[in-house]
């Protein structure tokens, strides 16, 4: 069989073995793939008795406190950001154990101990923060005690929800505060007392309780209870059904379904893990029974699932601090990010379209397949919370009064749903299972920001950023094209260990000074670090979101790894791409917190040239456009994807050019395998 003629459907032998195969086209069962594959969620403990309720209350009033304030008003900055600690760390020593030995059903001695600390040591700060204020400066014995202790408690609770990477992380920063003198070079400063780190750490609002804690405790904790609450609606199956029934009928069939139903999801949805275990569970199978290797199947997943990240509205935590650390409105951020996060689903969806095409694959014929139509008709009032944060936004909301309003209207329209249809679909249990869920869901992110924080008070303390950005810009010589490739490696590097918050914080106070200084877009620099720490989780050797695709797939986690980011690699162009040029991001200038923004139009020329790229790179990587490609057809369009980065008529047109080129010298080719196959 020539390389043109690929195993049809039928004869693919990988069809009927594999242990997750489901002929009947139903979904696994999506709860049992998280606590299997999500790091976070297998770790957790399955309590009983008198603690599990315990848990429960706390985790319900950890949401209803959030609740409260968000639509209401917050505390004094430290007092939200405390209080905001003492229930994150009380339920993360209770949920997650110390050890591989430690009891999966209760909690320890130790445990109950730490948790009390935790309340000793943040609840400190919240009832004498005016009297701290007022020492100005003037630290006490049990001060340092107390900060020592926190600092400890901090990365012990984080190495247990998020793992032992970012704590270490951690660890080495604040040695760095001690020893700097000892430091060769420009990375050398004069060196901290114990007690001066500690009392940063501690005492002010640029360590523990800075920025990233901050955001923590109101935009993001809200965001991730709107999920919880979308979730327990219905929201995420009705995404998967409607990409089912809108694509499935095309030619990528159920691997296109998989792209656009991860777009969807991955709107509301902050971890690329639980985004392709939920859309997984269905879209894997499918992807298999058509004719698409299991490695494959689990590639597409975790490549989609990983986009959802930088999928506005929500675009996961980083999006956020994003606001914080740049002053920019959240509401501009996510309008700077629409267009890149369409251009890396086009690109996904691309190389899989190739792949389609490769293997001659056909999709369902659309009598086996929902109608998309009947599924927005019945069921498309799931879609109005979204489209009401989206409303209250532009209207000018604060993120945390809009999550608030979207939370309640979805709540409304869930009862109002359940007594027309009287089908007790939404039930006060629910209800209380969606507070619980959220509060869960924030334990890592909330420990996270906690550690990274620490991170931050010391690059603050030191000066670190500013020394890193002049390391970067001297090792790239002052030229913005090495200086955006040294940045991407550090991101992936990072983001391969750290979850994406605490990746993104790192990067923007080192990173970013770096960009700045070429004069890179401010916007373009923030969301350059973050589009290539999102990547890191289908990178190998650490691709969380690629073996959770492998595991369901049955397939081998590295090699799904590698052709995840084979899938991905054309959306490697789009940050470059933006950082060259802003007008893909449409944004013409930045001053202080006011975003002038250029009109869509004259972004089109730089949209398109983009998208050309993205076909160009994706039909070298995948070795067909119209047909298979001759070794040097690859090389041409190589060549164009490279030149269409650049922004310029002359790079643009010879791109162009060579793209027709190659289309002409396929295309007898193509109608010769054509009919050859009819």
């Amino acid at each position: 069989m020539n390389d043109d003629k690929q195993k049809q459907p039928n004869e693919d032998p990988n069809l009927t073995n594999e242990p997750d195969f489901n002929p009947d086209h139903e979904p696994l069962d999506a709860n049992v793939l998280l606590d299997k594959f999500d790091k976070d969620a297998s770790k957790l403990r399955k309590l009983t008795g008198m603690l599990a309720k315990a848990v429960t209350v706390i985790a319900i009033g950890m949401s209803l406190f959030h609740l409260y304030t968000a639509g209401f008003g917050t505390l004094l900055s430290v007092r939200q950001r405390s209080l905001h600690l003492i229930l994150a760390f009380t339920l993360g020593f209770m949920l997650y154990p110390a050890g591989k030995r430690s009891s999966k059903t209760k909690a320890s001695i130790l445990d109950f101990g730490l948790a009390a600390i935790a309340i000793v040591v943040f609840g400190y700060l919240f009832v004498f923060v005016e009297e701290i204020a007022r020492k100005g400066g003037d630290v006490s014995q049990i001060d340092i005690i107390l900060g020592a202790l926190a600092i400890l408690l901090t990365l012990e609770v984080t190495r247990r929800v998020v793992g032992p990477e970012l704590p270490i992380v951690a660890i080495l920063f604040l040695s760095y505060a001690k020893f700097g003198p000892y430091l060769p070079g420009v990375l050398a400063h004069r060196g901290f007392s114990f007690e001066r780190i500690i009392s940063h750490m501690y005492l002010t609002t640029e360590g523990l309780l800075g920025i990233p804690t901050g955001v923590s405790a109101t935009f993001v904790f809200m965001f991730i209870l709107f999920g919880a609450f979308l979730d327990k609606t219905g929201v995420g199956k009705f995404f998967i059904d409607l990409a089912y029934g809108l694509t499935g009928h095309l030619k990528s069939g159920p691997a296109m379904t998989a792209v656009v139903a991860s777009g969807f999801m991955g709107s509301i949805s902050g971890s690329s893990v639980a985004n392709t275990v939920t859309t997984g569970a269905f879209t894997i199978p499918l992807m298999k029974r058509v004719g698409y290797k299991p490695y494959f199947a689990g590639a597409v997943e975790a490549a989609a699932s990983t986009g959802g990240q930088i999928m506005p509205p929500v675009m996961g935590a980083a999006a956020f601090i994003m606001a914080e650390f740049t002053g920019i409105p959240y509401i501009k951020i996510i309008a700077a990010a629409a267009i890149p996060a369409v251009l890396y689903y086009f690109a996904v969806g691309t190389m899989v379209h190739l792949e389609a095409s490769k293997l001659g694959l056909k999709g369902l014929p659309k009598d086996q397949l929902p109608s998309a139509r009947k599924i927005m008709l019945n069921q498309g009032y799931l879609l109005v919370p979204l489209f009401v944060i989206i409303a209250f936004l532009i209207m000018g909301f604060t993120p945390l009064l809009s999550a608030f309003y979207a939370i309640g209207i979805s709540v409304f329209m869930a009862v109002a749903v359940t007594l027309i249809k009287k089908d007790h679909s939404f039930t006060p249990a629910l209800f209380m299972s969606a507070l619980e869920s959220g509060a869960k869901g924030a334990l890592g992110v909330a420990t996270a920001c906690a550690c990274a924080g620490m991170i931050v008070g010391v690059v603050t303390l030191t000066g670190l950023g500013l020394r890193i950005a002049e390391l970067i810009v001297t090792l790239a010589q002052g030229m913005l094209l090495p200086t955006l490739f040294f940045t991407m490696i550090a991101s992936i590097i990072l983001g391969m260990g750290l979850p994406t918050t605490a990746k993104y914080i790192v990067l923007a106070t080192m990173a970013v000074p770096a960009l700045i200084k070429l004069e890179v877009n401010l916007m373009a620099a923030h969301l350059f670090i973050l589009y290539f720490g999102v990547v890191a989780d289908i990178t190998p050797p650490v691709a969380l979101a690629a073996y959770a695709g492998a595991g369901i797939a049955g397939a081998n986690s590295m090699k799904t790894g590698f052709q995840a980011v084979k899938l991905a690699s054309a959306a490697f162009l789009v940050p470059y791409i933006f950082a060259i040029d802003p007008r893909l991001i449409l944004v013409k200038e930045i001053v202080g917190d006011q975003v002038t923004f250029m009109p869509f139009y004259a972004a089109i020329p730089v949209i398109l040239t983009a998208m050309l790229g993205i076909v160009c790179l994706g039909a070298a990587v995948e070795n067909f456009l119209l047909v298979k490609c001759k070794i040097y057809e690859r090389i041409f369009l190589l060549a164009a994807a490279l030149s269409l980065l650049v922004p310029g008529l002359y790079t643009d047109a010879f791109g162009l050019a060579v793209l027709v080129v190659v289309v002409v010298l396929q295309r007898p080719r193509s109608k010769k395998a054509k009919m050859e196959a009819a």
